[in-house]
């Protein structure tokens, strides 16, 4: 039932979407995070092709997002690890579907995440292990690309 083919492996996904939205508050958003390739050859891996459709069934399905990440399932395959390596998933998804994308993957400098946005490669940056590094990251990126954001009113003595 929940695997094999295409329409097996998403089966449970939107088993999962169904029942989420009926207790979901429909004026919030919904983000799904998925795995957009295996980065395995193998013709039974799930690639970006399957991605970029079940993609299109998300949104079509009510879902606003899509946290794009790859991999790391397969034993043995090598993945390209490198700053934003996992953009061009999110650009893709993004382009081929009109949906609303997060990235991931080692984004770690202010410049670079605002760089992402502004070339319109995904609508969100998601810096999970940066932000367990440095939990006030999004007011140091800020003040490093001198905008305006609020503080906690509890910091403003401690300002930077």
């Amino acid at each position: 039932e929940y695997g094999g083919s295409f329409g097996n492996r998403i089966r449970l996904l939107l088993q999962i979407i169904e029942n989420v939205q009926q207790q979901w508050p429909s004026g919030l958003p919904l983000f799904v995070r998925i795995s957009a390739t295996d980065w395995s050859d193998n013709e039974d891996s799930w690639n970006i092709g399957e991605s970029i459709k079940l993609a299109g069934i998300l949104k079509a399905k009510g879902v606003d997002l899509i946290d794009t990440s790859s991999g790391g399932i397969v034993p043995h395959v090598k993945i390209p690890v490198g700053p934003g390596y996992q953009l061009p998933f999110s650009a893709q998804l993004k382009k081929e579907t009109g949906i609303f994308t997060g990235a991931v993957g080692m984004i770690t400098e202010a410049k670079q995440a605002e760089t992402i946005l502004q070339n319109e490669q995904a609508d969100m940056i998601m810096i999970a292990r940066e932000m367990l590094r440095n939990p006030y990251l999004p007011l140091i990126w800020a003040r490093e690309l001198e905008e305006s954001i609020g503080w906690p009113p509890q910091y403003i003595r401690a300002k930077l």
